[in-house]
């Protein structure tokens, strides 16, 4: 099964009001390990490098983000700026001159998605919610 489908809904649930998107680019990856569910040939994909993914996985999984406090939320090759923890299962990030990040997990999985600069973040937030939520809601 291909999961590059909730991409596109991920982006379609950033819109506001006038149609702007704002989430650029956005993936899903396993909470066991960090492995992409989804592909990163996809227009919007948000490409994690080397041990991105299963670093995130790994504070994900084990509910402790002091990783991310002291070095950042790194994706694509680019630190980002942690700003907070909500829950044990969001996180919100930024970096000036390159947007933000907005990371929730589910059960099993945690949905990325990004934010450019000069986008709405609380937009992102509600995109990555609404997704992060339904993959909860099937169990996953």
């Amino acid at each position: 099964m291909s999961w590059d489908s909730y991409l596109d809904n991920l982006v379609a649930q950033s819109k506001d009001a006038s149609g702007t998107a704002h989430v650029d680019r956005c993936c899903i990856i396993g909470l066991d390990g960090g492995a992409a569910w989804t592909t990163a040939g996809h227009a919007c994909a948000l490409k994690l490098q080397g041990q991105e993914g299963p670093n995130i996985a790994k504070c994900f999984k084990s509910k402790d983000f002091t990783a991310f406090m002291s070095g950042g939320v790194r994706a694509e090759g680019e630190k980002y700026q942690f700003l907070r923890e909500e829950e044990g299962k969001t996180v919100l990030a930024k970096k000036k001159g390159n947007g933000a990040i907005t990371l929730q997990a589910s059960k099993t999985a945690i949905v990325l998605g990004h934010c450019p600069e000069g986008g709405q973040q609380g937009n992102t937030n509600k995109a990555v919610g609404v997704i992060a939520d339904y993959l909860e809601s099937l169990g996953m």
